[in-house]
């Protein structure tokens, strides 16, 4: 074998390489998810997800948009979950722990009926599986810095080839209700 062979050879594959890691870091990436915080949007199982990394550190992020995080409790994980507040925004840290009914003593309550003002370059993130998801309600608001990408579509490995695996858009953007919640209540809610 000749060595200019091996030389060429190697110094290709190495580009390559390089090619991809920067790829993979900065532009796009196609990876599994898994757990049940974003259920129905994105399975618990078998969900791989396109992420577009030009989203990284926040930049042109909106209120509703699915993003991929460094955990703030653990940076060697990651979490995916969906932006419902932005630095300004004022935000109700659990709001699925009220009650209407205002005469029963919650321990819950006092902890979680609270507002925050979320601070300049962070975000606040839930699941849209609150009740299986650990998010924002759990460790505050997230730095914009540990924003890795946005999440734009997505694939159920279980799903036929024929149908692309299950290719979807996902779709960001939070649309406002037509009615308030607070107009919604029937007369037997409230005390």
């Amino acid at each position: 074998m000749d060595l200019t062979f091996l030389r060429t050879t190697l110094s290709w594959t190495l580009r390559a390489g390089c090619l991809i890691h920067f790829f993979h870091s900065h532009v796009y990436e196609f990876k599994e998810t898994r757990g049940e915080s974003m259920l129905p949007t994105l399975q618990a199982r078998h969900d791989y997800v396109h992420t577009l990394k030009n989203y990284k550190f926040g930049r042109n992020i909106q209120t509703g948009d699915i993003i991929v995080a460094l955990k703030p409790t653990d940076p060697d994980q990651r979490v995916c979950k969906r932006v419902t507040g932005m630095p300004g925004d004022i935000i109700l840290i659990d709001p699925s722990s009220g009650s209407l009914e205002k005469d029963k003593p919650d321990a819950r309550s006092t902890a979680f009926d609270r507002y925050i003002v979320i601070p300049d370059g962070h975000v606040w993130l839930t699941g849209d599986n609150l009740s299986h998801s650990l998010d924002s309600r759990t460790y505050s608001v997230l730095p914009m810095g540990l924003i890795k990408g946005k999440i734009v579509a997505a694939n159920d490995m279980n799903k036929s080839w024929k149908s692309l695996w299950g290719f979807r858009w996902i779709e960001g953007g939070v649309q406002p209700s037509d009615t308030p919640s607070w107009s919604r209540a029937s007369s037997s809610d409230v005390t």
